[in-house]
């Protein structure tokens, strides 16, 4: 008899502790509103996050940050469930990346964009460039496009009309002076600068080796509604949870908008 009472009495400690572990996680997949893991790449996106982070501390949600030197390991670890979401890439990357490798993965707000330039150490305009200098671009599919799309801009090349995320060289159709672009990896540009007449370098190279938009760029994208901003990114099934729009309500304050302006000056901006 006692041993049926023994075990009578494990069984009902045994289904309070399901109960209540049943109460804290919900059926439909919801992430916690007290607690989210989110993935950034270092530098900047890190940064911003971390002031986002202390402002949501204050209401009692804490944000864990796990910081990548990768830019395809915060999509790998958020679509595995490694992380709750990431803060990192454009709309570009992103969409390439759950094209090719499946993700169920999607944006949730903008957060900030980096303007990419031009830089030099030869000329102050790109007017200036003489023909058959080389020009450089990223050569990663998300950011030569944007490269070369720069530089069209600029009046200095012409891409073929409709030109995607897999545009090259080759869909240059009109370079009146003969320029010789170079495609070079994104992070190695700014090392490479007295090599070229003028390089298009992503905005975080270009911090790394101490340039600014503002201040040393000979041509550069918009400041103000940039076409090519970041995103906050969850898995698809929790775009619409309540933790995302409380983070987004962080990330989109005057607080963090503030934060942005005195820290970058002018290389990072808000996207929203």
């Amino acid at each position: 008899m006692k041993r049926f009472a023994k075990a009578l009495s494990a069984l009902l400690v045994l289904s309070l502790v399901f109960a209540l572990s049943a109460c804290g996680s919900s059926s439909s997949g919801e992430l916690s509103t007290k607690e989210v893991t989110v993935g950034v790449t270092a530098g900047p996106h890190q940064q911003v996050m971390e002031e986002v982070a202390r402002l949501a501390k204050k209401d009692g949600l804490t944000i864990h940050l796990k910081v990548f030197n990768d830019y395809n390991q915060p999509n790998i670890a958020l679509n595995d469930k490694d992380l709750d979401a990431n803060s990192y890439q454009t709309m570009l990357f992103l969409k390439d990346q759950i094209k090719n490798k499946g993700y169920k993965i999607t944006d949730a707000f903008a957060t900030v964009a980096f303007p990419m330039g031009i830089y030099s150490k030869s000329i102050k305009k790109l007017s200036e460039l003489k023909n058959g200098q080389k020009i450089a671009v990223p050569n990663d599919p998300a950011n030569e496009l944007r490269g070369l799309q720069l530089f069209e801009k600029a009046g200095v090349i012409k891409l073929k009309k409709g030109a995607g995320v897999t545009s090259t060289k080759r869909d240059v159709i009109s370079n009146p002076k003969h320029l010789q672009i170079v495609e070079l990896d994104a992070a190695q540009l700014p090392k490479q600068l007295d090599q070229v007449a003028a390089a298009a370098i992503n905005t975080n190279f270009a911090m790394g080796a101490g340039l600014t938009v503002l201040k040393d760029s000979i041509f550069h994208e918009p400041l103000v509604h940039n076409p090519y901003p970041n995103y906050f990114v969850v898995r698809t099934a929790n775009k619409n949870d309540k933790v995302i729009k409380q983070i987004q309500k962080y990330y989109h304050s005057a607080d963090v908008k503030a934060y942005i302006k005195k820290t970058f000056g002018g290389s990072v901006v808000p996207a929203w």
